[in-house]
């Protein structure tokens, strides 16, 4: 399975509860932080709820 990596770009500051909290499932903790994971579904649509606050791009691995 294709690989994506997930940068915080905006601050979780006056954001939802649930925006939050799919940041940090999402291992997101500081601006700048990049993570890796598989491109399931079930990441993809936390990528999709909280794309206002992050940047996505393939890994080329």
């Amino acid at each position: 399975m294709a690989k994506i990596k997930v940068t915080k770009v905006k601050s979780a500051i006056n954001r939802t509860l649930r925006q939050k909290r799919t940041l940090e499932a999402l291992g997101l903790r500081k601006i700048g932080q990049v993570v890796e994971h598989e491109a399931s579904p079930n990441i993809l649509g936390m990528v999709a709820k909280v794309s206002h606050l992050v940047s996505v791009e393939d890994s080329k691995q």
